[in-house]
């Protein structure tokens, strides 16, 4: 029943923390929590962080979003937009109301993450080095498509999470419909652990199911909501709290042999045994404890922190972190300040004031100001000058930094996000987050000659900071090509270069990022062969090529028996295959998902030599190639609309005259939700169109969905203007 739950150490006294805490650490393992914020664009995770700082006593003054005030949200491109573009690190401590940890503060480090699609890399790296997270969900619309992507990008980093329905005082505000949601649409084993007291206008409290009572939201006599007023669950709720008290109560009771056993018998479960069955359901990844609230109204908020310290991890609680030896073999960053050093780099900033910030996960071990850090990737040592712990953009300098630590270096230079730096003597790469593939294109040409000297140092230190963006110069037109997730990334990137660079440029049509693959299975002969005079080349390589599985990229295997060719020229045919992917023969755009073989070839003694054998490796992968049935496939967007229902006809017509299926549609409070897939090339401006057509009441989100082939009738076009103006990225 529960073997594969974690086991729970509660430590309410300093001198029993684990041996895995140095004495002099402020505050130990068990105290920690590291925990992100995330959700769809426009769900309130930014209020949320803000409520959070302001109770926690971390900031004095409750930003808003559209007053442009808010902490993490510092850029000025955030606070024109009311976005989130970039995670903020900010730490707070938390005195838990209730529970074994009552009246002990825990410090909490927080970072708050982007919703929109285009700053999707901003997440991937942030859920990444957490401990545990919370979702957070508007009562209004559910689950929407970004949920739904940063639900996958924490389940694929094993992240725990918790979930927190906001805006529940929003007109249609619905929780039980977002609970359902939540198990429909992402699959999630998710129990409300408080239920709403009213809703919309009407909303007024919450009643605790774990505690079994009730607090209550008086916005007259409280109006920073700093003291709800705790009392017995009202009369006209005591039935359905009941209900969903037996329906937590056996969901996390497969988690707890104790919970299970008196569950069963009928026996009195404490409000400890209670809190230590919903935690190690939580932490076992297979249950999501649910709360409503309303982050702007200052509702639930402080019942939200003490869940995070009573359901969320600390580090202590979760498995070792998983790297590699430099041989490949596993090893582990088992967490303890006494241990090797070990950590990841997950994220780069430029700062005007210190330079480069280098934001760093402590695993094991501790970092020192001052000492030399080794990356197994460049086999180089750097010292770390200074040590700072992040509040936004503030810093607090700091001497150490202890394992669970989330802190930011400066003076360490030839780093990138996913680089592990750790002891010399400590053998271990930690894994990388991962990151997807731009899909989007532009050129970008600086406006003087200055300015193109400050392009180049304005690029490269974006492209270090944003795994997402990626720039190349267009081996036909000496054009510099930016690519990225989409037409805000591309804007804001921009807009830095402008503001923190002081770059003048003049930006081209954005392109699409097409990509090419094959539908059928052919061979390739390959030769390279020069005389002039003195030695020779001599390469000859042959290959077959056939469609590898959806998304497995490319694959060259060498099927060489028998030393047709050499092994020390096998490298040199597979690198020369694999450059040869990156431009198809269709339209020059890189080549996805095929398996190439290395089957056959011939050398000679005297001439053949590596650079024959690259050539030879690109002529054959060009010839199998163009036998093997070439395709086009372009970027198709997931569309969702939410529109009053009197503009849904002109919507459902411009989405099929954008090439768009409709993949379904819904009514919710008096809104139709229309799904659809739509290909990216007809969606530039579309924002801005949808509005217009529904006189600024409808909205739209956009999210990458899959790549699809390009029809016929549209080829010949998308070949033409690629030899004119390409964006091969």
């Amino acid at each position: 029943m529960s073997a594969s739950a974690p086991q729970i150490t509660v430590v309410t006294d300093k001198a029993k923390v684990s041996p895995a805490n140095a004495k002099e650490r402020p505050f130990p393992l068990e105290w920690t929590r590291n925990i992100g914020i995330a959700a769809h664009i426009d769900a309130g995770k930014t209020t949320t962080t803000e409520r959070i700082l302001f109770y926690s006593g971390a900031v004095h003054k409750m930003g808003e979003v559209h007053e442009g005030t808010t902490v993490t949200d510092w850029m000025e491109q955030e606070r024109e937009r009311g976005i989130t573009i970039t995670a903020a690190a900010i730490s707070c401590a938390w005195n838990a109301s209730f529970g074994p940890w009552k009246g002990i503060k825990q410090r909490v480090n927080i970072i708050d993450t982007p919703g929109h699609v285009d700053f999707t890399a901003e997440v991937e790296r942030s859920m990444r080095v957490l401990d545990g997270a919370v979702a957070v969900f508007c009562a209004v619309a559910g689950v929407q498509p970004q949920s739904e992507t940063v639900w996958r990008q924490a389940n694929k980093y094993g992240v725990p999470r918790i979930a927190f329905v906001n805006k529940m005082d929003r007109t249609g505000a619905d929780f039980y419909r977002a609970v359902s949601e939540m198990r429909e649409k992402l699959k999630a084993n998710a129990h409300p652990l408080y239920i709403p007291i009213g809703k919309e206008e009407n909303f007024s409290g919450l009643i605790d199911l774990v505690q079994n009572l009730a607090y209550i939201f008086d916005e007259t006599k409280d109006p920073l909501g700093l003291a709800p007023i705790t009392t017995e669950i009202p009369a006209e709720y005591a039935a359905q709290a009941r209900e969903y008290r037996e329906k937590l109560l056996e969901a996390v009771s497969d988690f707890d042999d104790v919970i299970a056993e008196k569950y069963l018998n009928g026996e009195t479960i404490t409000t400890e045994e209670f809190i230590l069955a919903v935690r190690k359901a939580t932490i076992s990844m297979k249950f999501y404890g649910v709360i409503p609230g309303s982050a702007f109204k200052k509702k639930g908020v402080q019942r939200l922190l003490d869940c995070v310290v009573n359901y969320l991890p600390n580090p202590l609680d979760l498995p070792p972190m998983q790297g590699q030896d430099s041989d490949g073999k596993p090893v582990e960053a088992v967490v303890e300040d006494k241990g090797k050093l070990a950590g990841l780099v997950f994220k780069l900033w430029n700062d005007p004031f210190v330079g480069r910030l280098v934001f760093y996960r402590v695993y094991t071990g501790k970092i020192v100001r001052g000492m030399s850090l080794y990356n197994p990737r460049t086999r180089r040592s750097e010292r770390c000058s200074r040590l700072v712990l992040m509040r936004a953009m503030d810093r607090e300098e700091i001497e150490v930094g202890y394992s669970g630590d989330i802190c930011a270096l400066v003076g360490v230079k030839e780093v990138i996000t996913g680089d592990t730096l750790c002891d010399e003597d400590f053998d271990i790469r930690l894994e990388p987050p991962s990151f997807p593939e731009p899909v989007i294109a532009m050129s970008i040409e600086p406006n003087s000659k200055g300015d193109q000297e400050k392009l180049g140092v304005a690029l490269q230190r974006l492209v270090a900071e944003d795994p997402t963006l990626r720039v190349k110069t267009d081996q036909d037109t000496g054009q510099t090509i930016l690519a990225g997730m989409g037409e805000l990334h591309l804007e804001i990137i921009l807009d830095r270069m402008k503001r923190e660079f002081k770059v003048e440029a003049t930006s081209g049509k954005p392109q699409i990022a097409y990509r090419e693959t094959i539908v059928g299975k052919a061979d390739g002969e390959g030769k390279f062969i020069r005389q002039s005079g003195g030695k020779g080349q001599y390469g000859h390589v042959c290959v077959t090529i056939e469609p590898n599985e959806k998304g497995k990229g490319v694959e060259v295997v060498n099927e060489i028996v028998g030393g047709a060719i050499p092994k020390e020229f096998i490298k040199p045919a597979t690198e020369g295959i694999l450059e040869g992917c990156n431009n198809g023969v269709i339209a020059g755009f890189p080549v996805v998902d095929v398996i190439i073989r290395i089957v056959d070839g011939s050398f000679h003694e005297v001439d053949s030599s590596e650079l024959a054998f690259k050539m030879a490796g690109i002529f054959g992968f060009k010839e199998a190639m163009r036998a093997a049935k070439p395709i086009l496939l372009e970027p198709i967007m997931g569309v969702e609309v939410t529109t009053p229902e009197e503009y849904q006809g002109d919507l459902l017509g411009d989405v099929n005259r954008r090439r768009g299926q409709i993949q379904g549609m819904e009514n919710k409070n008096g809104a139709c939700i229309i799904s659809a897939h739509v290909p990216l090339e007809m969606l530039f401006g579309y924002v801005t169109d949808i509005r217009s057509l529904s006189k600024g009441r409808a909205s739209a989100s956009i999210t990458p969905s899959h790549f699809s082939q390009v029809p016929n009738n549209l080829l010949a076009k998308i070949v033409e203007s690629s030899s004119k103006a390409p964006a091969r990225t």
